[in-house]
């Protein structure tokens, strides 16, 4: 029988849908400036589909109150995806075919390749999907614009870490998807850097993870950390294993999980875990974003988190595209000003564009998770 929670689930997406693509029906509500997006507003992702969001939209309001874009004002309209491909290649196609100017902020690995067809297809860009998979930046897709770093990249500079300060023995727990083969890469070449090999390496089933088989296999090699490539509910409740099985391991995992919502998840094993981070430290006022994007949270009332940087920097890349896209902006005149955009100084961190190179940044740093709950640097 279906629940009343299932069932509520299921009556607010398609609430949620519904209003959504009215808004942009509806002439007379649709802003002049209309952004799409689809992303796990439920599911396992949601907290930090929602802390981007937030983040973004910070950004947004900034803009919007200022006059907007040109004497335009930009309004995102978010359809709920769940975390499923199949229903963010609809979504997409809805928002798209209601008139989006652009795609923008949409979550994880399997469900950008499911979309990308359509950008070509449509010749709409896309703008800071929150993935680092390597796909997107090569070969350079002409409608694919990123903005934070690749998930090789960031498992690479993990390893690269753990065998700084010691450790020895390092056991890998990945999503068996394409988000997990691809960020694995960048671990395996860490450890060949520092001349060692994992002691252990097991993959999870992304629609029904089962730690139960599996967290027994990797701790008999007794690790000494042991580096989670997944997102959000599921890495939750794989840390959550490892120390229910009496492992002291130090806990890794990527930036894909650095917001609150996932400190939540973790409770009281939260202290002490290591995320990656693709973005400045949120609380680095020497750096203009960062000190803007505090005072826009300060003055909303909102906590500025990793993830919520994430939106605002992602959302003042698009906006900057947009500004140089021509007073009456198309999906053609925004593709071309961010590829020719060069290199755009965002507020003590640089990007850049060009015909060869759609990355944006390659910025890598650690975190910590103390004692409060907050991540430290």
């Amino acid at each position: 029988m279906t629940s009343f929670r299932q069932r509520a689930s299921r009556l607010f997406t398609v609430a949620f849908t519904a209003a959504a693509l009215a808004a942009l029906a509806a002439p007379s509500a649709r802003a002049d400036i209309t952004i799409g997006q689809t992303a796990g507003y439920t599911g396992t992702v949601a907290a930090s589909v929602k802390e981007a969001t937030q983040g973004a939209k910070l950004y947004f309001d900034i803009v919007n109150a200022g006059g907007g874009v040109n004497g335009q004002k930009i309004t995102l309209v978010s359809l709920d995806d769940k975390f499923d491909a199949k229903l963010a290649v609809t979504n997409a196609k809805a928002l798209i075919d209601q008139g989006v100017i652009a795609l923008f902020l949409n979550r994880g690995t399997p469900l950008t390749q499911a979309i990308m067809p359509l950008l070509t297809e449509h010749r709409i860009p896309l703008v800071a999907p929150s993935t680092g998979a390597m796909a997107l930046h090569k070969p350079v897709h002409p409608w694919l614009f990123n903005v934070r770093a690749t998930y090789q990249r960031e498992a690479e500079r993990t390893i690269e870490h753990l065998s700084l300060i010691g450790v020895e023995r390092i056991a890998i727990l990945q999503v068996d998807d394409s988000f997990g083969e691809d960020a694995v890469v960048g671990a395996l070449h860490g450890l060949s850097k520092v001349n060692k090999v994992a002691v252990a390496h097991e993959k999870y089933d992304r629609a029904t993870p089962d730690f139960g088989p599996l967290v027994p296999k990797l701790l008999a090699s007794q690790p000494q950390a042991v580096l989670f490539i997944g997102s959000g509910t599921a890495v939750v409740q794989g840390m959550k294993a490892v120390r229910a099985a009496g492992s002291t391991a130090q806990l890794v995992t990527l930036s894909n999980n650095a917001s609150a919502g996932f400190i939540k998840g973790l409770g009281d094993i939260a202290y002490g875990v290591i995320v990656s981070q693709v973005f400045p430290y949120e609380r680095s006022i020497a750096k203009p974003v960062i000190k803007e994007a505090l005072e826009a949270a300060q003055k909303a009332g909102i906590e500025l988190t990793p993830t919520t940087v994430e939106g605002y920097v992602s959302a003042k890349v698009l906006v900057e595209g947009l500004k140089h896209a021509g007073k009456q902006p198309t999906r053609q005149s925004l593709r071309d000003a961010l590829e020719n955009m060069g290199h755009f100084d965002l507020g003590g961190i640089e990007l850049g564009y060009s015909a060869k190179d759609h990355t944006g940044l390659d910025y890598v740093d650690l975190a910590i998770i103390d004692q409060s709950g907050k991540f430290r640097r």
